[in-house]
């Protein structure tokens, strides 16, 4: 069973910076693309960013200029580097790995952006 954990959630004041990290059992090359979605209070889950194996990247226009989507191959994360916070993007924030035909999804992490 793959296990997806992620950290580095936390309060933060608008116009701050958090970094997020994803660690999902096994290489993250066994992974055809991970990334990172949220959910607002009160509304759906959103995708946010992803990179796949090969190192693309794409992101959700709420991200883009603001987030960066990385990965540390050796560490087997991904990390997910938050700029310029607003406090829209107040969410539970997912990480998945996707291989094959199944997505495997974290518990989450709460971000709460506030002065």
């Amino acid at each position: 069973q793959v296990q997806v954990v992620e950290s580095g959630g936390g309060l933060v004041q608008p116009g701050g910076s958090l970094r997020l990290s994803c660690a999902a059992s096994g290489s993250i090359f066994s992974f055809n693309a991970m990334g990172w979605s949220r959910r607002a209070p009160g509304k759906q889950r959103e995708f946010v960013a992803r990179i796949t194996s090969g190192g693309s990247t794409n992101y959700a226009d709420s991200a883009k200029g603001r987030f960066t989507i990385s990965r540390d191959n050796a560490k087997n994360t991904v990390y997910l580097q938050m700029n310029s916070l607003k406090p829209e993007d107040t969410a539970v924030y997912y990480c998945n790995a996707q291989r094959a035909v199944t997505t495997y999804w974290g518990q989450g992490t709460q971000v709460t952006v506030s002065s």
